[in-house]
């Protein structure tokens, strides 16, 4: 993993690799931290990349959780300072969708994104996004985007896990390197086109491949079920849905898909 060639621009040419590590997006943040105390700068498009996290984290506190060696587990390093704090999920929808391209080349219609940026295939997770960004003044600094993908891993203690292999059933497992170099330039051609003004493009290709997105479904929030329709994201990136003829939206942490 530590001798992939990405064809990027940035994304990539540095890569620290680690056999073993607690979590990749605290290693890069602690990497992000000494720079306070020094003249250096992390480069952007750094990746840390492992083949056994033993710690990984997922949305809202969850644990993330792979079997060594058959998966992508990794972190990458973003400077994106041409976006304000307010707009940090403009950051969400390019990233998501440069893994959304890079799975769309293996698996068909069903692969969407699940807001806010996790791959779902019918009503399978193949993996997730973590975003942790911190801020100077009213701009982001620097980003750490930690992405885990379910590629070769067989056997899961949840029914609603699944991975690449499992899908499509290759006759050898998929070589990891080259996939990750694969993923990296998929990412970087979307993070290009948000630097270069296009979130309302990506915005909209976001929604497309949303997961239930104007369907019906059950939701839950504060132990409350209910039905609704998701109709689209505020530019914050709250979840927008239609419940009982009335429009309403949430956070994060707010609601829950009934899957």
């Amino acid at each position: 993993m530590n001798k992939i060639q990405p064809k990027t621009l940035f994304i990539g040419k540095i890569t620290k690799y680690l056999s073993t590590c607690h979590s990749t997006n605290d290693i890069a943040a602690e990497m992000i931290q000494k720079t306070q105390f020094s003249q250096e700068e992390v480069i952007e498009g750094t990746v840390i990349v492992t083949d056994n996290q033993t710690a990984g984290r997922g949305q809202r506190g969850n644990s993330w959780e792979a079997q060594a060696g058959e998966n992508l587990t990794f972190s990458l390093i973003l400077k994106p300072s041409f976006l304000q704090a307010s707009e940090q999920f403009r950051l969400n929808v390019a990233i998501s969708l440069g893994v959304y391209d890079f799975l769309s080349k293996y698996l068909d219609e069903g692969l969407k994104v699940k807001w806010s940026n996790d791959l779902y295939y019918d009503n399978q997770k193949l993996g997730g996004i973590l975003i942790e960004n911190t801020l100077t003044g009213y701009q982001i600094g620097y980003s750490v985007v930690g992405i885990g993908l379910n590629i070769n891993q067989k056997n899961f203690g949840i029914s609603t896990a699944n991975s690449l292999f499992n899908l499509n059933r290759p006759p050898e497992p998929y070589q990891l390197e080259k996939l990750l170099e694969n993923l990296l330039e998929a990412i970087e051609k979307n993070y290009l086109a948000l630097k270069n003004g296009q979130y309302q493009q990506l915005k909209a290709k976001y929604l497309s491949v949303l997961f239930r997105f104007q369907e019906w479904h059950w939701y839950r929030q504060n132990e409350k079920e209910f039905m609704g329709q998701i109709i689209g994201i505020d530019e914050t990136g709250k979840l927008a849905l239609e419940v009982n003829d009335k429009i309403n939206y949430y956070d994060f942490k707010e609601i829950q898909f009934v899957i």
